[in-house]
């Protein structure tokens, strides 16, 4: 017999979960609270570790559709505005690791990911369902919603977000951390920009406290922009301030973000003064995973964000939701394994790397934020290693790299 997954949450991790184990043969019921499917946010970079799965699955040409594929990440000073480093993306990229290096809108990501699933007809996509309850039994796992619906399955894969339902029913280990880092995200036509300020390629700018990307999405037609920024706001307040404004993502004003970046280079100054939309989002994220009893117990497992939501600075968030989608799918595919074992073996095969992860983007954050000796250190060192130091073989090598 199939087995029965449920996935709770419908976003990019949730709706690749449902692809994979559909695709493996499972029968799917995804659950989504939203009254309608949509995606939030703003760009996103994908590695070719990602990629190299999304044509797994069949989206080459839907990815190629509506991503772009820059061929250089280029790392510069926010002060001075002088080349740090370089690392060669595209055919390199496609040489080395067999995929290419993607940036793509979040909801572009989203949508094609809708469109294979809507496609496959087999998986039952239901909104407004959000799990109330998460009842563990030997031979199965129960949920139950809100509205007392109660569903039965032998899996349950629990891609609600940082926020998760599920993480907090099967853990109990309180929310997670307020990192008092925030993102301001912006996303503009190329067209709309002057010339000199629009890009096909990846730019970061590293600063004190702060760092900014500038990256292509939507086929190269738009330009994403986000700075990430150090306010050290403490978390009780953070917390209090996302009740209170009843959302964590918040209009802001293109004012506020220039006032932080006073001392940028006279490019970036072009570039904020020419971005007036802004959005910002608080950025959460928990200590690295210690145990595979962090990913999965029983019957339960957890996966993306509500397993091990980490800060952006290895831009790899979605992508370690989608490597954990991949996995599920691959155990699934080996006939025998009944839920209990799937989500034991998949914790024990996922929870090591996204650990890895986790940590190197802290690590990240400090680097590129640094002041002092570290920065000059850091300068040095890409000065002296280049792309060495910026390529990742570890990491985009995919899972066992």
């Amino acid at each position: 017999m199939k087995q029965q997954v449920l996935v709770a949450g419908g976003g990019i991790g949730g709706l690749a979960a449902a692809l994979a184990c559909t695709q493996a043969g499972a029968q799917v019921r995804l659950f989504e609270q939203a009254t309608q499917f949509s995606e939030v946010g703003a760009g996103i970079q994908l590695g070719p570790n990602v990629v190299r799965l999304l044509h797994g699955w069949g989206l080459e040409q839907a990815l190629a559709q509506v991503a772009a594929f820059p061929s250089q990440l280029q790392v510069r000073d926010v002060v001075s505005g002088r080349e740090l480093g370089r690392l060669h993306l595209g055919d390199a990229m496609m040489a080395r690791y067999g995929a290419p290096y993607a940036t793509i809108h979040r909801a572009d990501l989203h949508g094609l990911l809708l469109a294979a699933v809507e496609e496959l007809n087999a998986v039952r996509l239901q909104l407004n369902s959000r799990i109330d309850r998460v009842m563990p039994e030997p031979d199965a796992v129960t949920v139950q919603m809100f509205d007392g619906l109660q569903v039965q399955g032998d899996l349950l894969v629990g891609a609600d977000g940082v926020w998760s339902r599920v993480r907090e029913q099967m853990l109990q280990d309180g929310p997670p951390l307020a990192t008092g880092h925030r993102a301001y995200r912006a996303m503009v036509p190329q067209t709309s920009l002057p010339e000199h300020l629009r890009s096909q390629d990846v730019t970061v700018w590293l600063g004190t406290d702060l760092h900014l990307v500038r990256y292509p999405v939507r086929g190269g037609e738009w330009l994403n922009v986000v700075a990430l920024v150090e306010d050290h706001v403490p978390q009780e307040l953070e917390r209090r301030q996302n009740t209170e404004t009843g959302h964590w993502d918040q209009t802001a004003s293109g004012t506020e973000l220039r006032a932080v970046m006073a001392h940028a280079s006279s490019e970036l100054q072009d570039l904020l003064q020419a971005l007036e939309s802004w959005r910002r989002w608080p950025l959460y994220d928990r200590t690295p995973l210690c145990g595979p009893q962090e990913m999965a117990q029983g019957r339960v497992a957890l996966l993306g964000d509500a397993a091990h939501p980490m800060l952006p600075y290895l831009a790899q968030g979605a992508g370690m939701a989608i490597e954990d989608a991949a996995e599920l799918g691959s155990l699934l595919l080996q006939t025998g394994l009944d839920g209990a074992l799937t989500s034991h073996r998949y914790a024990l095969n996922r929870w090591e790397r996204n650990a890895r992860v986790q940590a190197r983007a802290r690590r990240n954050g400090q680097i590129f934020h640094a002041s002092g000796s570290l920065r000059l250190g850091r300068n040095m060192a890409m000065k002296l290693l280049g792309e060495r130091l910026l390529d990742l073989p570890w990491l985009y090598q995919g899972q066992g790299g």
